[in-house]
């Protein structure tokens, strides 16, 4: 450890790394490199047209953007809006980069995009030197080994795994500079009371899933009401191979219900790529070490490795589904409300899978401001918005009406199986519509 203790500097050391013009990467959800942007921020009047990338941003300020709100010196660019940078959206001060999360590691390898400096988050070092990458892999190995500058920021509040084989780890001799300090308690979240609307959707979805299905769950109200109701209910040897692991599998957990004992590979283990979620869900990740492998997006997302496992039940939310099956997930016309993330990836995987299911659910309709009743069921996506998974890799769209099997059917079946699950206020419309076209 003595050889490395040269390269531990402040914060305020290693930020004078970054240059004018530089692009520098922050990583990726509740990972966050607090220390360096606090640092960064305070070089508002030495730099110009600094680009900082990251994603999905799980905490209630990123220093280096708000000290800087007319932009001279720091922009931020998002690969995934999250709650917070809504609020930067609407204030002009964060720029969106669509990306489907597998397809991100090649960016970096290709050098389709460039890194000039990489802020690493990752976990207090063992003896022989080696640190965890906390509670986000992200794609950070790929990333830093592209970068002109590393700079590790050594959390204390992380869970110190370091997965299976290496796989969720780095070692403190391919960073440039090391920082350390005290940190902010790591970012929680929670879960709002169901719906009644939820609970009807998550129990259409529960009822369609084996024992020893592998579990791939979207961040939500439905994916954590479904896991609950799993909880409840008498499934067995569940798997865990998911983009996001959270509470609901903790939940699943602590019922008996994740084993992973029936997986074609990392059996006895849940593998992911990012964790959030409560106190009590990071003590689970840093008691238990041993039934988790975390590991980076080239091994999470490929969708030939998920589909490699059987019984892949795949869930995700949606914004508006059209009648041919095309999934808006993530905006309201121009206005970019998250990010397709890994939802393609775990789509086309449950596909691929012997046994797969990959579901799709929304509530039927919702309340625009003005108080009037819309259906999210429509007859096309709506002018502007986008189309984040095409028609053509839908298998099963859920609304609180039931479920939708559109794989092998014609535009016209497919327009009537969605109408048939739509609100019944809305369904002559569609009918018709799709009568005419």
């Amino acid at each position: 450890m003595t050889d490395y203790l040269s390269r531990i500097v402040t914060p305020e050391e290693a930020v004078k790394a970054v240059r004018c013009g530089d692009w520098v990467d922050y990583g990726f959800s509740a990972g966050f490199p607090e220390l360096l942007d606090r640092a960064l921020a305070a070089r508002r009047d030495e730099l110009r047209d600094v680009k900082l990338r990251g994603g999905l941003v799980i905490r209630p300020r990123i220093e280096a953007v708000e000290c800087d709100p007319e932009q001279k010196a720091f922009s931020w660019y998002s690969w995934h809006i999250g709650d917070y940078e809504r609020k930067l959206q609407a204030r002009g001060l964060v720029q969106f980069m669509p990306v489907m999360l597998r397809a991100l590691p090649t960016l970096y390898r290709r050098r389709y995009i460039r890194t000039d400096v990489a802020f690493v988050p990752v976990s207090k070092p063992d003896a022989a030197g080696y640190c965890g990458l906390g509670i986000s892999n992200y794609a950070w190995r790929t990333v830093f080994e592209s970068a002109r500058t590393v700079i590790f920021e050594i959390n204390e509040r992380y869970p110190m795994l370091q997965g299976v084989d290496g796989s969720h780890r780095v070692h403190l001799s391919e960073a440039d500079y090391i920082v350390e300090g005290e940190h902010e308690p790591l970012p929680v979240r929670r879960y709002r009371e169901a719906s009644e609307t939820d609970r009807k959707i998550a129990e259409l979805v529960v009822n369609e899933i084996p024992d020893g299905a592998v579990l791939a769950l979207g961040v939500g109200g439905v994916p954590f009401t479904a896991a609950k109701m799993i909880a409840d209910s008498d499934r067995k040897d569940l798997g865990c191979h998911t983009g996001t692991i959270s509470d609901a599998f903790l939940a699943l957990y602590r019922a008996g219900k994740l084993t992973n004992a029936r997986k074609e590979f990392d059996r006895g283990r849940s593998a992911w790529n990012l964790a959030v979620g409560s106190e009590e869900f990071y003590e689970w990740l840093s008691d238990c070490p041993d039934l988790f492998r975390p590991a980076d997006i080239d091994y999470i997302h490929d969708p030939a490795r998920i589909g490699s496992l059987k019984n892949v039940i795949s869930i995700n939310g949606a914004v508006q589904v059209d009648l041919m099956g095309q999934e808006n997930g993530e905006s309201a016309g121009s206005r970019q409300l998250s990010g397709i993330g890994g939802q393609m990836d775990f789509l086309e995987g449950a596909y691929r899978s012997e046994g797969g299911k990959g579901f799709i659910c929304l509530n039927s309709t919702h309340t625009a401001k003005d108080g009037t009743l819309t259906s999210n069921i429509v007859p096309f996506i709506t002018g502007g918005s986008v189309v984040s998974a095409p028609r053509t890799q839908i298998q099963y769209v859920v609304t609180e009406y039931g479920i939708a099997s559109l794989s092998g059917k014609t535009l016209r079946e497919r327009a009537d199986a969605l109408t048939a699950i739509a609100h019944p206020s809305f369904r002559p419309d569609l009918a018709a519509f799709a009568s005419r076209l």
